[in-house]
């Protein structure tokens, strides 16, 4: 982030994890003490007084908190991929748009239909997310892909009130989160086909439910966002070598962890693609974990 230069989009404050009864508050606060023990994961316990001094907008009908105190959050998360962008194109890197599905292999190397006409390379890396299996299944691959839909909404904040940390409503279910654009409520996840046509009925069930825990005013966007989340069935992304092809290499299936995963995960694939020794043990994301089509 900050060699392209995008440290203005970063808040180091952590997020907090709200409860409502004193059962969960205790079980998640015995929970964060051993991990804290066995990881290091830093942590604040906050009472009902100590959330509300951190938080005075939010309603007083919570027990207390569980502060995760070393994430940092994104306050413009499509700020911050334009300002990876914009350091790709100044090292030299060039942004094509094109069909993914028209990658095919020539001699020994692959070649894609673009907007600006053909393009060949010797190496080339599949990371298209939850898309991925249009590309991957013509070439033979069955990969275990699913998505987990999610929706979010923007609203601004009544009058003065502010949010000063991303919170999860505990036993609600939705999120809130301080963005640039304004109050940004999330929901869990929808397992549904990837395209299949949207619902956001959870949306519709958690807004009143945050309206009453922190003053909301109007919706900002005209429809809600939604994106999906590829996921394998143990929760691993496919990184790592196509097993049948050469010169072919994937990355995608990274879950609800693309924002976080995606920089470590293009510096794994670039070390592997220049056969320089791996930062990190790929052998956990290799596609050979999953059977393959025809494999016995």
């Amino acid at each position: 982030m900050t060699e392209a230069g995008a440290d203005g989009f970063v808040r180091r404050v952590g997020w907090m994890r709200l409860f409502r009864t004193e059962r969960e508050r205790d079980t998640r606060f015995a929970e964060a003490e051993r991990w804290h023990r066995e990881f290091g994961i830093n942590h604040r316990a906050l009472d009902a007084r100590a959330l509300q001094e951190l938080e005075p907008h939010l309603a007083p009908v919570l027990v207390g908190a569980l502060h995760w105190t070393d994430p940092i959050s994104v306050s413009d998360p499509q700020g911050l991929a334009l300002a990876y962008l914009r350091r790709f194109q100044a090292l030299g890197g060039v942004f094509l748009q094109g069909n993914a599905t028209s990658l095919g292999a020539q001699g020994k190397g692959w070649r894609m239909k673009t907007a600006n006409g053909p393009l060949a390379a010797a190496e080339a890396v599949v990371a298209l997310g939850p898309w991925a299996d249009a590309l991957t299944r013509p070439l033979g691959y069955d990969f275990p892909l699913a998505v987990k839909r999610g929706y979010h909404m923007h609203y601004r904040a009544a009058g003065e009130a502010r949010l000063n940390h991303p919170v999860l409503d505990t036993e609600r279910g939705y999120f809130l989160g301080p963005l640039a654009r304004g109050i940004r409520l999330t929901t869990g996840a929808e397992f549904a086909l990837r395209d299949a046509p949207r619902t956001p009925v959870q949306l519709a069930r958690a807004e009143p439910i945050a309206r009453e825990l922190f003053p909301l005013a109007e919706r900002l966007d005209t429809e809600a966002w939604m994106g999906s989340r590829p996921c394998t069935p143990d929760m691993l992304p496919i990184i790592g070598r196509a097993p049948r092809h050469a010169n072919l290499w994937f990355a995608f299936g990274h879950a609800h962890h693309g924002l976080t995963l995606g920089p470590v995960t293009g510096r794994l694939v670039a070390e592997m693609v220049a056969g320089e020794k791996p930062f990190v043990d790929p052998a956990p994301y290799a596609a050979e974990r999953f059977r393959l089509k025809g494999d016995k």
